[in-house]
């Protein structure tokens, strides 16, 4: 058994102990399965030892290293300094180490830095000072915020920067700094009711939020995700921000009326309000097809039979996006109807969701492929072709209004959401969409055709029921 050496760092957020500490152990060849880390005050190993200073042969550390590892130990994983000291390790042996991006160390700690900076990025956009008067006659401006991380240090030069004229306070639970216009210094954390209330600038500051709101810029999704609910309680404007959503609708009409009557546009503008299940929906959507049939934004139209467009309800409560028609689907026009559309049927029954009222359509209108003899052979769409289409999956959307869209397959969520996500990494999870609705991923039917061990084809079909159960569920739970 390997004797446990014990390193005792200063703080939740020491870099600097937790660097001096993991190079002299790195380089004296000590495994990391032989360290404790801790921080101070916290639980101790009674079988651990504390660490000497041993000296070796030094080796050099890549930059990119020591910027990850500065995040990453700000944040509250308990294993993320065995995590750095893991990784450092194989930077002892492999300077490129860092550059295996299969490497599930790697990816763990990206991750890591990741939610760490963006919690960074919510305090720098978060914080509100409120004007407090001291008893010497000084003005002081004192914020309260609650990182999700151990943020506080490391944020801190930011607000020194912004605001280095000012004498301020930013008070956490974990701690508090204090600028005087000269030092930066520290205090114990405090709660929220320690903090102060109002101030004579909030009213003019929700007046001038509200003047600037634009309703027809609002993306309630967008918003959340940006902004989510918690950080509302520290924000004067948050106030504002229920009764403006709800009247948001009434604003953006009232700004479209008084356009559409100077660009004589009022006709139309009544007809877009009439597109509602029941309405006018269907000869939209009908235009939007015949429009479709003749689509040449990209050049996959030159090769392929045919459009093919989405099918079901208008008034579908959820809508499944594939990535783009095969061979057969070409031939016939209709989305989903060859050897991965039968995995889909049989799927969707097993899930207990009737294809009749579900509406779906592919990321890439037509088909694209490879001519192998007499075979047409399904070759992955680009993304200049996805971005082509997507002008085609946003008009669907507009109209069907889906409160849960269902991406099968990379391709399809990249067209959704705009960027390209790992399958396994936001499968089963919700992804608030800027219109209002979700987002969920899943794999594509085709997917379980390519799997050869029968074994685990059983295991990712039923997987794939499951998503599909939890979809189900999720559209049934949002339309009551």
């Amino acid at each position: 058994m390997i004797d446990a050496h014990r390193v005792t760092l200063a703080s939740e957020d020491d870099f600097d102990g937790w660097r001096d500490a993991a190079r002299d152990l790195a380089e004296a060849g000590v495994p990391p399965d032989a360290i404790v880390w801790r921080v101070d005050g916290s639980e101790d190993d009674l079988f651990a030892k504390e660490a000497r200073q041993p000296t070796g042969a030094s080796f050099p550390v890549p930059r990119p290293f020591i910027d990850l590892a500065k995040s990453v130990v700000c944040h509250t994983d308990p294993e993320r300094f065995a995590l750095l000291y893991a990784m450092l390790w194989k930077l002892r042996s492999n300077r490129h180490a860092m550059e295996d991006r299969a490497d599930p160390l790697v990816d763990r700690l990206e991750n890591l830095a990741k939610e760490v900076r963006r919690d960074v990025h919510k305090m720098h956009a978060f914080v509100r000072f409120r004007v407090v008067e001291q008893p010497d006659g000084m003005t002081r401006f004192i914020a309260f915020f609650e990182p999700d991380h151990h943020i506080v240090r490391h944020a801190a030069g930011f607000f020194v920067r912004r605001f280095t004229n000012m004498r301020w306070s930013i008070l956490t639970p974990e701690l508090s700094i204090h600028w005087d216009g000269e030092t930066l210094s520290e205090g114990p954390g405090t709660t929220r009711a320690e903090a102060p209330g109002g101030d004579p600038l909030e009213a003019m500051w929700t007046t001038y939020y509200a003047s600037i709101f634009n309703p027809a810029r609002l993306k309630v999704g967008a918003m959340l995700k940006e902004m989510p609910k918690k950080y509302w309680r520290n924000m004067p404007e948050t106030s504002l921000v229920q009764p403006l959503i709800a009247s948001a609708r009434n604003r953006e009409l009232e700004m479209i009326d008084r356009a559409a009557a100077k660009e004589g546009l009022r006709e139309a503008l009544e007809a877009e309000r009439r597109i509602e299940p029941g309405g006018n929906l269907r000869k939209s959507w009908e235009a939007l097809f015949k429009e479709a049939r003749g689509c040449t934004r990209c050049d996959l139209y030159k090769r392929a039979n045919q459009t093919v467009f989405g099918e079901g309800p208008l008034d579908a409560s959820i809508m499944f996006v594939g990535e783009q028609p095969g061979d057969q689907e070409d031939v016939a026009g209709r989305p989903f109807v060859g050897p991965a559309g039968q995995v889909f049927d049989e799927a969707l029954e097993r899930a207990g969701i009737p294809r009749s009222e579900v509406y779906v359509t592919n990321a890439v209108k037509h088909f694209k492929f490879e001519q192998r003899g007499k075979k047409r052979i399904h070759s992955k769409p680009n993304a200049g072709e996805i971005e082509a289409c997507r002008w085609w999956i946003d008009q669907e959307r507009s109209l069907i209004r889906p409160p849960v869209t269902v991406a099968l397959g990379a391709t399809a969520a990249r067209s959704i959401l705009d960027k390209v996500v790992t399958i396994s990494r936001v499968r089963g999870s919700p992804i608030a969409l800027p219109d209002g609705g979700e987002c969920w991923v899943t794999v594509h039917p085709s997917f379980l055709l390519r799997i050869p061990e029968p074994d685990r084809k059983r295991e990712e079909r039923a997987k794939f029921v499951d998503d599909l159960k939890r979809v189900r569920d999720r559209a049934a739970e949002l339309a009551s």
